[in-house]
């Protein structure tokens, strides 16, 4: 009995900031954007869209009234918490009309987390089979106004429904995670934002690729050619490609390289629209890769998570025959082309009010969706959500 990812789907802000014009404003050549790091735009989000109410917003349509009653367990990946102590997952799971007989808490390590998350509901599953696990991936990256991450943040959620014979994916009993002590990127409590060693990150990123795959290249007697594609983490969409890159030696084949480089730019057409999205970078990657790619029932994908700090996991899933009806690509695409471009000066309004939690609901609520959650107000630190009607 297969389990694996049942329901996939994703949700940005309506918000958006042009890289060119931010390269601009930056007195950067704009091709060290759009080139250099492979980003296009960058998602901007407005205060009243943190994480719970991007992750309610990427699962709310696609889980029914019967799916909530059979949910019993709710994780949230993020390192974006809103609290060192209530997990995001119980005010997702309240806001979405889940049974109240579920599991709900957050897991963290840096953008690792929601392959852990995925893997626990895959061995919880194991022995409850009509019991299914909801994993949801929310973050909103922010480095600081003019700081050297600046251009890659970004704001999103995944949401994942993990069950018995899935529609989409199936998760296989492979996987090898590295885990290395490193100070690529962190953020000690009480920083807003994270301290990042660029050029050892890349580095880091890289290295944990390379060897979580070559480890599970030979432990599971594998090779590129067993693969029709591979998704990464995508901190920003040059950084999968250099991973990519050094494993395609002058030894792998031709066709496999064409292969792999032509999924790998389809796997990532999404995120060089949105940014960094942290913990659901891999997925929104992959998602970008079943809505764009070519693939066939049965087709082997290879997936590379990674969080600083550093852990890293090479693992695989095989396509579902039947999975485009599964996904809602024309929403998807609808989401991102009806977003509104904000100027430099207004993203650098928005992130100001974020740090300070200063909701402005005639500006925030520009032109979103009709139906989406989102935060209503605070009051003595409590946080109230509401319904756009």
């Amino acid at each position: 009995m297969s389990i694996g990812i049942d329901k996939l789907n994703f949700y940005v802000p309506q918000f958006y900031v042009d890289m060119a014009e931010l390269a601009k404003a930056r007195d950067v050549d704009p091709n060290k954007f759009l080139i250099g790091i492979g980003q296009t735009e960058m998602a901007v989000s407005p205060v009243n869209q943190d994480i719970v109410a991007m992750g309610a917003n990427a699962a709310k349509d696609i889980l029914t009234e019967e799916e909530k009653e059979q949910i019993t367990m709710v994780i949230v990946a993020t390192e974006s918490a809103i609290d060192s102590a209530k997990a995001a997952a119980v005010q997702i799971h309240n806001l979405l009309g889940i049974q109240p007989f579920a599991r709900c808490f957050e897991m963290k390590e840096a953008c690792y987390a929601a392959t852990p998350a995925i893997h626990l509901a895959k061995d919880y599953l194991q022995s409850r089979p009509k019991e299914k696990v909801l994993v949801i991936s929310s973050d909103t990256a922010r480095y600081g106004i003019q700081s050297g991450g600046e251009p890659t943040q970004g704001a999103g959620a995944i949401a994942m429904l993990i069950s018995h014979e899935p529609r989409i994916l199936e998760l296989a009993d492979d996987s090898v995670a590295f885990t290395e002590d490193v100070y690529d990127f962190w953020r000690p409590t009480g920083h807003k934002y994270p301290l990042v060693a660029g050029a050892l990150s890349k580095d880091a990123y890289i290295h944990s690729f390379q060897e979580s795959w070559n480890e599970y290249a030979k432990r599971y007697d594998r090779s590129l050619s067993d693969f029709t594609s591979l998704c990464f983490h995508v901190p920003f969409t040059k950084m999968g490609r250099k991973a990519l890159n050094s494993i395609l030696t002058d030894e792998i084949d031709d066709e496999t390289k064409e292969r792999l480089t032509e999924g790998y730019d389809n796997a990532t057409y999404y995120n060089r629209y949105v940014g960094n999205v942290y913990t659901g970078s891999l997925y929104l990657s992959l998602i970008s890769l079943l809505e764009n790619h070519h693939l066939d029932g049965g087709d082997t994908l290879g997936l590379f998570s990674y969080g600083s700090g550093s852990v890293g996991e090479f693992f695989s899933a095989k396509v579902v025959d039947g999975y485009e009806e599964m996904l809602d690509t024309k929403a998807h695409q609808t989401m991102l082309n009806q977003r509104r471009e904000v100027s430099v000066e207004e993203y650098e309004t928005f992130f100001k009010r974020f740090d300070n939690l200063e909701l402005d609901h005639d500006t925030d609520l520009a032109g979103a969706q009709k139906g989406i959650f989102y935060l209503d107000k605070i009051e003595d630190d409590i946080r109230y959500y509401s319904t756009l009607n």
